[in-house]
């Protein structure tokens, strides 16, 4: 039996983490850049939209400004005197359908033409050669410049430690130590790497900085699946959500992605049916692990730490392998619009009509496109609305005017011409 219906969870308001090194680097970057090349900004394939560090990117638009990148065409350098790139690499491609990657790269270089994306694992050799390779042209570029500086930048637990240390093991012959420690857990790394070379001939060198969070993730529903998403992934310190909050939400997506046979299907007894309702869920799997309280009760928060410690482990690989569902005849609405979502991110409506005769890695970008296109206009509406902006915040940009108001005030007063 197939879901026709999927309703959105109850999620909790985000909470806020956003330690002092984060600050400390977010302020530092300005300054950092002007001696960085490319910019490698990790984010995670699951969440490529959520991933995306807002909180920097006003820094790196004024980087490609200041290095002659023409301010009305992002897709074309009017001063081209020293490399300038900034490369999106979507880490853990293993984690998400293979039929959306090329779908979903066309659908970003149409949409952001001054970024680069490259999907990459760091378990497959390959593509580590092909980011070391695409670093490597770049510095064949500028033959006149000494040196390639890297800056590998992204929100927590993106895996910038471990790129790097497979970089460094690419490019440099024979045994290299590893040069940086790595973690599961976010927040890890709290300060500027020393420089690390990646390379020789040409010669590549790259810091690690620290994972970035947003300040704040937001208010009302966008927030609270902000903040849930990130904390699914480990992007947000382990004990800030409830469990039982992050297994509703992850029962929710997995249904998105095949809401035919789920992945989380293989941990209920044979013959089960996917369901909407998490209790349920949680009730059944806690009897069938053997996970109960006194008296016989199932442990539902026992059963929903498993259920996540399970997707992030084989769960997410057993559900990237989804198949494609476009107009599955095993579909009881295959004749209506079938919902349809590719990671965490994107979510669309497709009806068979719209794909009869065309190539479904068109109709894909095309969806993709517009959900790129909605992400980008609820940021900017954020924005307006200061909805990503928390009280606390408010409250130090109006002392700010204020204090600013005041020395205005007080430069007119002590410059004005004393009374006849």
């Amino acid at each position: 039996m197939a879901l026709t219906h999927i309703p959105f969870p109850l999620l909790p308001m985000p909470p806020s983490w956003f330690p002092g090194h984060m600050m400390k680097f977010t302020r530092m970057l300005p300054a950092l850049l002007t001696r960085t090349d490319v910019v490698l900004e990790l984010r995670d394939s699951r969440l490529p939209l959520t991933s995306i560090n807002r909180t920097l990117e006003g820094a790196l638009q004024k980087w490609r400004l200041e290095r002659g990148w023409d301010p009305n065409d992002a897709g074309r350098r009017i001063v081209d005197s020293s490399a300038c790139e900034r490369i999106v690499v979507l880490n853990k491609r293993d984690l998400v359908p293979e039929w959306g990657l090329e779908p979903f790269c066309k659908a970003m270089s149409s949409r952001f033409p001054d970024q680069q994306t490259l999907f990459a694992s760091w378990q497959r050799p390959r593509d580590i050669r092909d980011l070391s390779d695409m670093l490597v042209n770049i510095a064949k570029k500028y033959p006149y410049a000494m040196e390639l500086n890297v800056l590998v930048i992204g929100m927590p637990n993106v895996g910038k430690s471990t790129l790097l240390n497979a970089l460094r093991n690419m490019g440099i012959k024979g045994r290299t130590p590893k040069a940086l420690r790595t973690s599961a857990n976010p927040g890890l790394t709290q300060a500027l790497s020393t420089r690390l070379k990646l390379n020789l001939s040409p010669l590549v060198y790259a810091f690690d900085s620290p994972g970035v969070m947003l300040p704040f993730l937001g208010l009302g529903e966008e927030g609270a699946e902000r903040g849930v998403k990130l904390a699914l992934i480990a992007g947000i310190k382990e004990g800030m959500y409830d469990v039982e909050a992050l297994a509703s939400y992850l029962l929710y997506r997995l249904n998105i992605l095949n809401p035919i046979s789920p992945a989380y299907l293989q941990l209920l007894p044979a013959g089960s049916d996917p369901t909407i309702d998490i209790d349920e869920f949680l009730e059944t799997l806690a009897v069938r692990m053997g996970m109960v309280k006194k008296g016989a009760v199932p442990d539902l928060r026992r059963a929903a730490v498993y259920f996540v410690r399970w997707w992030r482990q084989e769960g997410g690989l057993l559900s990237a392998t989804s198949a494609l569902q476009i107009a599955d005849p095993a579909f009881p609405g295959a004749t209506g619009a079938i919902t349809h979502g590719w990671g965490f991110d994107l979510e669309w409506q497709i009806r068979p009509d719209e794909i009869a005769g065309r190539d479904h890695a068109v109709v894909l970008q095309e969806k993709m496109e517009a959900c790129i296109d909605q992400h980008v206009a609820n940021v900017e509406r954020g924005e307006l609305e200061e909805t990503n902006v928390s009280p606390t915040q408010r409250k130090k940009q109006l002392v700010l005017k204020e204090k600013a108001e005041r020395k205005i005030k007080y430069a007119k007063r002590s410059t004005a011409p004393p009374p006849a």
